[in-house]
């Protein structure tokens, strides 16, 4: 097992060949890493297995389990992953813009990678593969610290990545996993600036709180996802039943699941049962307020409720008086990440668009939606909550800073 100051060093050596590399390069290594995976599948469901019975003997709940559980399908999600990749453009050495001085300078403003990115994560080995796809393909060589609830799956994903890599004639070190699973190696990790240009952490509040907190590098916060949808006085019912039920069962333990609920006053009794029968026929307990429990039959919730990432089969129910309300009790309670409207009134609309303070505001459509692959970027690394350098899905641009290049022809200054 490398120490981490040997994996820092490979890494800050690799940053400089992984940059190096023509497009065709890149394209190709992905492809055969993409091979890799869909060949190592065997390997990598056995070595998943053992994570998983491990989670269950510790208690996991069935989202954190979902979210470790690794069938074929989603190897081969990870593999085509990549190759999406591989079809996008690079995002390396674009001219974003160019500036002509009166004194002759041409001066461009040029996409680089960021350098060497450590990213911090937690039960989902699929992170492994998009991590590497996106950071490479950015030029960005990338050391992984992953959950010890995954390690086994993580271990073998970058052990079958590398090998693809070293065949292909590219350094093994574009990825480099951390297999240390204490936690004094992960905040040492935090405190690796000469080594990290970046740090990305991806997993619950408390480890995105702690990395933000106790971090010397730079961070771009990934946020946990209170995510609320809003049933305007004007919301077509059938078509809020249809999205709340998306939104908050497709998949329970995702960042961008529902897990708040606001209603206006004037649908309440029109929606309310029709939606619990519905939420109920998929298993989901219900905490609302007052007037949520006069109509339903339910759980009473408290302040903590609304508040709650639940990764679970839960949901929390708040009624409101007006648009107002619900834009003021989602500011309060929501992380930043994606919140919705359910209106067929197009003002309603605009002023909840404009006044929710989040990455991405929806109308009439699944929070599910918030991520790459939906949005047209391919694999993301994260869905960033912060306001600096990124917001919302994080992509290939979003991995790469820029520099000036300055072309002169023997100038001066005066």
């Amino acid at each position: 097992m490398k120490t981490l100051t040997e994996l820092g060093c490979n890494a800050a050596r690799a940053k400089y060949e992984i940059q190096g590399l023509r497009t065709e390069e890149k394209n190709a290594a992905l492809e055969a890493v993409a091979a890799a995976l869909r060949a190592g599948a065997d390997e990598i469901l056995a070595a998943n297995e053992s994570d998983l019975k491990r989670g269950e003997q510790k208690g996991m709940n069935s989202g954190l389990l979902d979210r470790l559980r690794l069938t074929r399908s989603r190897i081969e999600a990870m593999s085509e992953g990549l190759l999406q990749i591989r079809q996008l453009p690079d995002p390396v050495g674009k001219v974003l813009e160019t500036i002509s001085r009166p004194n002759g300078l041409v001066i461009e403003k040029k996409t680089v990678p960021l350098g060497v990115i450590g990213i911090i994560y937690e039960s989902r080995p699929n992170v492994t593969a998009d991590a590497f796809g996106l950071c490479f393909k950015s030029g960005n060589a990338v050391i992984l610290k992953g959950g010890s609830d995954a390690i086994a799956s993580n271990a073998v994903i970058t052990n079958v990545i590398r090998r693809a890599l070293g065949a292909s004639g590219i350094t093994e070190d574009a990825i480099s996993l951390i297999e240390d699973t204490d936690r004094s190696v992960t905040r040492e990790f935090m405190r690796m600036k000469q080594y990290v240009d970046v740090l990305i952490p991806r997993g619950g509040a408390g480890l995105i709180r702690s990395v933000v907190e106790n971090s010397t590098i730079p961070v771009i916060e990934t946020g946990t996802g209170n995510c609320h949808i809003y049933v305007d006085e004007y919301a077509d019912l059938d078509k809020a039943i249809s999205i709340i039920l998306n939104a908050k069962t497709q998949r329970i333990g995702v960042c961008n699941a529902c897990e708040s609920l606001v209603v206006h006053e004037a649908v309440r009794e029109r929606l309310l049962p029709e939606l619990a029968k519905a939420l109920r026929e998929k298993n989901v307990e219900i905490r609302g307020d007052e007037q949520t429990t006069g109509i339903i039959d339910c759980i009473p919730a408290t302040q903590e409720d609304y508040g709650t990432e639940y990764l679970d089969y839960i949901i929390s129910v708040r009624t409101v008086s007006s648009l107002e309300e619900a834009v003021a009790h989602i500011n309060r309670y929501n992380t930043r990440h994606s919140e919705a409207i359910i209106t067929e009134n197009e003002e309603n609309a605009g002023r909840f668009l404009d006044q929710v303070d989040a990455a991405c505001v929806y109308v009439n459509a699944s929070t599910r939606f918030t991520d790459g692959f939906e949005f047209g970027f391919g694999a993301e690394i994260g869905i960033s909550t912060q306001k600096l350098h990124a917001r919302g899905p994080m992509g290939l641009r979003e991995l790469t800073s820029y520099k000036y290049v300055i072309r002169g022809n023997g100038q001066v200054r005066e």
